[in-house]
């Protein structure tokens, strides 16, 4: 384990099945449980995490069904969404990271997080996001996924900035698209190539045209 990345283990469906967990340092990211309701519920009850997420969990019953879409993206393998933890603080619950599919056989993917009001400043997305985009590149290198994406309303300063520090780089502006999309939005883009003796490498990517624009990095 360490700072810059991550570990993947566990053993159901190699690494992409519902038993996967990455690590960075003392980030533990792992599939989402009914037991971390009460903690979801808190995470939503937060004005900032409001502004960005565009299907927050309220109640219990909205909490539940949560957590069952999150199940249902495993299980058809578009949504891999993980909780993440930190051990170092007995297991507490931090954040969220998301990695989007359309589908298998895909050469892009998009990335999303937020992290818990509670948890904010202490370096938390950006760790977790590298643990998740080193699984992504590597769980479906198979299916020739190689380019991330991560999308942000413009005035979300801080996912600009988690986005940077996770290799991440501005790429294109993107206009708005009310209501859904109400402001315009920054497209990030990290990319996998192959170097000459044929090691996969990270590259900061281009855009590419036809990329529609989203309001927000924060998984929805």
């Amino acid at each position: 384990m360490n700072d810059h990345g991550g570990t993947a283990g566990g053993t159901l469906g190699g690494t992409r099945g519902p038993g996967i967990t990455l690590t960075a340092g003392p980030l533990l990211m792992r599939p989402w449980r009914e037991e971390d309701v009460p903690a979801l519920l808190k995470a939503y009850d937060d004005p900032a995490m409001r502004q960005w997420i565009r299907l927050p969990a309220s109640t219990p019953e909205e909490a539940a069904r949560w957590l069952e879409l999150q199940d249902e993206g495993w299980e058809s393998g578009t949504r891999f969404s993980f909780a993440v933890t930190d051990t170092a603080r007995g297991g507490e619950l931090v954040g969220n990271l998301v990695l989007k599919r359309p589908g298998p056989d895909t050469e892009r993917a998009e990335v999303g997080y937020w992290t818990a009001a509670w948890a904010r400043g202490r370096g938390v997305a950006p760790r977790a996001l590298e643990a998740l985009t080193d699984w992504a590149f590597t769980a479906f290198a198979d299916e020739g996924l190689v380019r991330l994406e991560l999308l942000h309303q413009v005035d979300n300063v801080a996912s600009c900035r988690v986005a940077e520090k996770a290799g991440y780089a501005f790429a294109e502006l993107l206009g708005a698209l009310p209501p859904e999309f109400p402001l315009d939005g920054h497209l990030h883009v990290r990319e996998e190539s192959l170097r000459p003796d044929g090691r996969v490498a990270a590259q900061r990517g281009a855009a590419e045209p036809g990329v529609s624009p989203a309001g927000s990095s924060d998984s929805r």
